[in-house]
């Protein structure tokens, strides 16, 4: 096939170019279709991870909490802490975590509960979660008097959608320590940001009522 002279340059051009650039080129298409395909294969490996932990999620789940002896509630960590170990990238580590802390505090075992939710606080994937763990681990620190640790452990929630509870728990802690004045100021803002149909806005509403 004939050029024309200003064809034979470009194409001259373009060969002097290659020349100089092809390997460069031809490297880097390379490098883009295995990162390419690196992420398809670990987006399909994460989409078969998160189905996993989804199944084992709800097989763990489907346990009541109703009754449960130091027995189940062992099991029930135990089967939480396999999807902590197999599927912790996923969002149903943490909400397993969640699921056995209760299981165990349940059981009166209030220092593995917190274990449990100590680390949900540092590893699940969802801030709901964390803020969720936080909040009971404060409810336990209470329960053993540790109040001011409890306060701690509620400041450093920075969630407004959990005002409410944390009001509430503050009162509790305000209550304990016969600061009667600051109790009611602090169940009248957990009545502000908690759900009227929820018990526990019917809960802190009583406590309210019972310091007159």
């Amino acid at each position: 096939m004939a050029y024309d002279l200003e064809e034979q340059e470009q194409l001259d051009e373009f060969r002097a170019w290659w020349n100089k650039h092809g390997k460069l080129v031809t490297r880097l298409v390379i490098a883009a279709a295995v990162a390419y395909g690196g992420w398809q294969g670990y987006q399909s490996w994460m989409n078969s991870k998160a189905t996993a932990a989804s199944t084992a999620y709800q097989t763990l789940v489907s346990t009541t909490l109703l009754d449960v002896d130091s027995k189940k509630a062992e099991q029930i960590s135990k089967d939480a802490q396999a999807i902590e170990a197999d599927y912790s990238m996923t969002p149903y580590a943490g909400r397993a975590a969640l699921f056995a802390a209760r299981a165990l505090h349940e059981a009166n075992q209030s220092e593995a509960a917190e274990k449990q939710l100590r680390w949900a606080v540092a590893e699940a994937k969802e801030a709901a979660i964390k803020h969720m763990a936080a909040v009971e681990i404060a409810g336990l620190q209470i329960e053993r008097n540790a109040l001011d640790d409890a306060k701690k452990t509620l400041a450093a929630i920075d969630d407004k959608g959990f005002d409410g509870i944390k009001n509430a728990l503050l009162g509790d802690i305000y209550l304990a320590s016969k600061q009667e004045k600051e109790a009611k100021e602090a169940y009248n803002k957990a009545l502000q940001g908690l759900d009227p149909e929820g018990k526990l806005f019917y809960l802190t509403q009583q406590k309210l009522d019972a310091l007159g």
